[in-house]
This record gives C-alpha cells, sequence and structure tokens, in this order.
C-alpha cells in the first residue's frame, strides 16, 4: 500500500472517476478531501481512501495504467494546493451515477466523471447550494447538462 498522500488521492480519483474526466477526479478529490477533514472518517487521505468497502477493490494496490494516471497525479497536486469542486461543496458521498441507493434523505448536487455526488440529511443543509433532489433516472446527465 502506498504511503504517499499524493499517490492515494490520485490513485481515488484514476479509479472512482471517468479518466478523462478532470471534472470527476476533481469531485473525487474533494470528497476525499472532506473527508479527511470530518471526525467520522480517518485523518489522513491514504487511510481515507484505504478504507474497506468506501473505494473501488484494490484502489491502492492495481496498476494505474497511462494516460489516466498521469491527469490524476496532475489533478491530485491541485487538490492539495486547495482546488476543490465547487459543485460537490462539503459533500462526502457519491456513487455510480444511474445506480439506485437506499437513502431518502440523499440530496443531489452534480454528476461529474460518471459519478453523482450527493449529501445526506440536514447537518450541513444550510451550506449547501439549493438543488432539487434529482431523479435517479436523470443521473445520465454530464456535469455541465445538469447545471445549465
Amino acid at each position: 500500500m502506498s504511503s504517499s498522500a499524493h499517490e492515494c488521492l490520485a490513485r481515488a480519483m484514476y479509479f472512482e472517476s471517468n479518466r478523462n474526466s478532470d471534472d470527476g477526479m476533481l469531485a473525487v478529490g474533494t470528497v476525499v478531501m472532506n473527508r479527511v477533514q470530518s471526525p467520522k472518517y480517518p485523518d489522513t487521505i491514504c487511510e481515507v481512501v484505504g478504507q474497506k468497502g468506501q473505494f473501488a477493490s484494490g484502489v491502492l494496490t492495481k496498476p494505474t495504467p497511462e494516460p489516466g494516471y498521469a491527469r490524476a497525479k496532475l489533478i491530485a497536486t491541485q487538490v492539495l494546493e486547495g482546488a476543490r469542486h465547487s459543485a460537490v461543496n462539503r459533500s462526502m458521498y457519491f456513487h455510480t451515477a444511474g445506480f439506485r441507493i437506499p437513502y431518502r434523505d440523499a440530496q443531489y448536487l452534480v454528476v461529474a466523471g460518471g459519478n453523482a455526488f450527493y449529501t445526506r440529511g440536514s447537518t450541513i443543509e444550510d451550506s449547501m447550494p439549493t438543488f432539487t433532489t434529482l431523479k435517479l433516472a436523470s443521473l445520465q446527465f454530464s456535469s455541465e447538462q445538469f447545471l445549465q
């Protein structure tokens, strides 16, 4: 397993987003950083990414072929320097777009890189942008289509 925060972050972004979507990689990186800041999750990037059942199987061990991994490393650097996906805001959750989840309190924010990003409950409700909850069938849109 990697001990480099940069590598752990880049691997999460590479394996969890559409590898040709900078927007999606930035969104996944934002969720990782939100989790690091939350008392509900581990304190380091590698511990967050390595949590069992939270990210793609083998995220810290599978090979990372080019060309997508070079892009993921570049965006990981930007995230570590403070870049965040504005539509993801403080979300700590995402799943594959179009996948059905059983949470009635999910508030969808954006679709990016093949994933739907959402919040749950009302603990950060006041800091979130106002969005109407999306119907799961509409999650096939890209984030650009969603935000227009």
